[in-house]
């Protein structure tokens, strides 16, 4: 079965539409403009709302609340479409910060923030990870201490996507100087004007040149206590663990989109590159890679299908959202680097698709949760 032949089983006639449109929209609105986002470190505002005008940023949020009122069917095919075309731009953040709204917002809330992200006049972002913790979630330093009707938040965040140009941040803040598991909490903060709130520099990463990603600084930042989502403080780690299933869903599906892109792009490439007199395809050991490559590929999407059915249907666990990250983005980055090697020398310039997959690749098994986090979370489930 090869994946010409295959669909996956929550493919809709509505999600096939959907991918027509979102396909024809990277395909003019966002990867002509690849280079310059990436000279630049971040897509433009513009992108943004022209992603938001089309449906693509919330196609899963109800229509009550500005979003597409779709299932995560729809949701899904913006992430294979843009891990297809090896575009990272962060606007898979904003869905992610919006079931945060969606889940544990009231409906005030709801109602003043999710139509900001679905039209793109808000670009939001999660700021977990700070300098001295990272899937330790129970070692949050920022604070935010209570005063009067505000809260007052300090300390700092690092390697928050969508950084530079957030206008709404769903921060992870400690709200009990007591450690353990009720000292976290979730406040949502408006970043435009805001007296203490500074952006950092913007760093320098390996790959994904287009996607935003720098240091948050709070001293002395005052929030509204109404910003808080949820019922009480304390709440945050709960919360975080409750929605990281679909964070890590998501990564797990670009994973393999990315994956199935990388063979077939090599498949060409060897069919294409003669060595020794021949095309590349007609040796044994380039074929049998490939084999490799595209069964693991196969095997990898079987997997990710099955949970995204789980998921639509409210049933996915945490160990198998889990293993799902972990155990695909490892593929991923298995399958294409044995696509570089297939290119030879061309698959180390960074002209050539496949030596910037390779390079945005290896992150997908560091954030959301590393992978060896991801391990120990599926071992706490045995």
């Amino acid at each position: 079965m090869t994946s010409d032949s295959y669909e996956s089983p929550w493919v809709t006639d509505e999600a096939r539409i959907f991918r027509k449109y979102v396909r024809q929209f990277i395909e003019k609105e966002l990867a002509p403009h690849r280079a310059h986002y990436e000279k630049q470190g971040r897509a433009d505002s513009d992108a943004w709302r022209k992603a938001g005008e089309m449906g693509m940023l919330l196609p899963a949020v109800p229509e009550q609340y500005g979003g597409g009122g779709g299932t995560f069917a729809l949701e899904a095919i913006g992430v294979e479409e843009l891990a297809r075309a090896n575009l990272h731009l962060g606007f898979d953040i904003q869905s992610i910060v919006a079931r945060y709204i969606l889940a544990y917002g009231n409906e005030e809330q709801r109602h003043r923030w999710l139509p900001g992200l679905a039209c793109g006049e808000f670009i939001g972002a999660i700021a977990l990870t700070e300098p001295d913790s990272g899937s330790d979630l129970q070692s949050l330093r920022t604070t935010a201490r209570r005063q009067g009707d505000h809260y007052v938040i300090d300390g700092a965040k690092t390697f928050i996507t969508n950084g530079m140009n957030a206008g709404l941040v769903c921060l992870a803040v400690r709200t009990d100087s007591r450690p353990g598991p009720k000292a976290p909490s979730l406040i949502v903060i408006e970043t435009k004007d805001l007296p203490g709130y500074r952006v950092g520099r913007s760093l320098h990463k390996v790959g994904r040149h287009a996607q935003d990603t720098c240091e948050l600084f709070f001293d002395g930042v005052r929030v509204p206590a109404a910003n808080l989502l949820g019922a009480g403080e304390g709440r945050g780690l709960f919360q975080l663990m409750e929605q990281l299933r679909h964070e890590r869903l998501s990564i797990a599906l670009s994973a393999v989109a990315a994956a199935e892109s990388a063979v077939e792009i090599t498949t060409r490439y060897v069919k294409e590159r003669k060595a020794f007199g021949k095309p590349l395809f007609e040796l044994q050991n380039t074929r049998f890679t490939l084999v490799d490559c595209a069964t693991e590929a196969h095997v990898a999407r079987i997997f990710v299908d099955n949970c995204i059915q789980l998921f639509i249907a409210g049933k996915l666990d945490d160990a198998t959202a889990a293993m799902a990250k972990y155990w695909v983005t490892e593929r991923q980055f298995k399958i294409i680097d044995a696509c570089v090697q297939l290119h030879g020398g061309y698959g180390y310039m960074e002209e050539y698709p496949i030596a910037r997959m390779w390079a945005d690749s290896r992150a997908q098994r560091i954030y959301a949760g590393s992978n060896e986090v991801m391990k120990e979370v599926v071992a706490w489930s045995l």
